[in-house]
């Protein structure tokens, strides 16, 4: 099981999400959640480890955004 937490600059939790799995489709399926979030207007920064599958899932929700606005 894969842990992933998001958390705001005093440290305190905003979201988590458990899964299997590690990969593009997790990492989406949260930051969508995060974001979402009724603590999150706009992050200032987000920060990841190395996974390969942030960087990509990343990309596609900016995508998805400015599909949305235009």
């Amino acid at each position: 099981m894969y842990l992933y937490r998001a958390v705001d600059s005093k440290g305190n939790t905003i979201d988590f999400f458990l899964n299997k799995t590690r990969d593009q489709k997790a990492a989406k399926r949260f930051f969508k959640k995060a974001l979402r979030s009724f603590h999150v207007s706009k992050p200032r920064v987000i920060t990841v480890d190395k996974n390969p599958a942030y960087p990509i899932a990343i990309e596609q929700l900016k995508k998805e955004k400015r599909k949305k606005h235009t």
